[in-house]
């Protein structure tokens, strides 16, 4: 691989999107080769995939999911996306920014539905061949304001669109303290990889920190 794989990790409202599309277009204006998806989701097959996973209609309609099958639809997406969109990119000497990954796997599938991480990282090194991003942008600010920040949105989401994706937002604050707690442990592990940015700051801060590290990176 030639070019460089940055995925971005938080709870939904913690404003990772926001920050992958502002990182996108400040790296599209310095001339390189940008290419953003997101998880699930980013190919014909994700995009299936993110509609009955993510869509509270979902259960209505199949019957409750079971963890174990919520975690192989999440791989299944993630294989698709790797051989048709990540490493054709990758090969090609793009910048891939991919709005979660595996780390979103560990943290939802393995604390929140309390699967274990072990049986995530498995499946990562059985599935996507162990490949892991460069770097990765953890957003974590506080619980309570990306819970409120996510319904929010998603209540804007329903009223455009007629569509909701909040079937994992229904889970309870006990959930999402897992799912906070593993990301915590995630950017203990692995250092290296993962750059947490955890206080309260303006969008526009947050994004010339990201950036800064971005081209630290680019600069190796």
């Amino acid at each position: 691989m030639s070019g460089l794989f940055i995925t971005f990790e938080g709870l939904d409202g913690s404003g990772k999107t926001t920050q992958l599309q502002r990182l996108a277009a400040s790296l599209a204006a310095d001339g390189h080769r940008v290419v953003t998806l997101r998880q699930p989701g980013g190919t014909a097959l994700g995009d299936r995939i993110r509609s009955v996973l993510l869509d509270s209609k979902s259960e209505a309609e199949l019957g409750a999911i079971a963890p174990e099958a919520e975690l192989a639809l999440m791989f299944a997406d993630r294989a698709q996306s790797l051989k048709q969109v990540i490493l054709p990119a990758l090969d090609e000497g793009s910048i891939v920014l991919c709005d979660r990954y595996t780390d979103s796997s560990e943290a939802y599938q393995g604390a929140g539905r309390e699967l274990g991480a072990d049986r995530v990282l498995a499946l990562h090194q059985a599935v996507c061949n162990g490949i892991q991003p460069q770097l990765t942008v953890l957003l974590l600010p506080p619980l309570e304001k990306s819970l409120a920040r996510a319904r929010r949105r998603n209540e804007r989401h329903i009223r455009k669109t007629g569509s909701d994706e909040n079937r994992f937002e229904r889970e309870g604050e006990i959930f999402y303290r897992r799912v906070h707690e593993q990301y915590e442990t995630i950017a203990r592990r692995e250092p290296q990889r993962v750059e947490v940015f955890a206080e309260e700051a303006s969008i526009e801060s947050i994004a010339e920190r990201i950036l800064d590290v971005v081209h630290k990176r680019l600069e190796r």
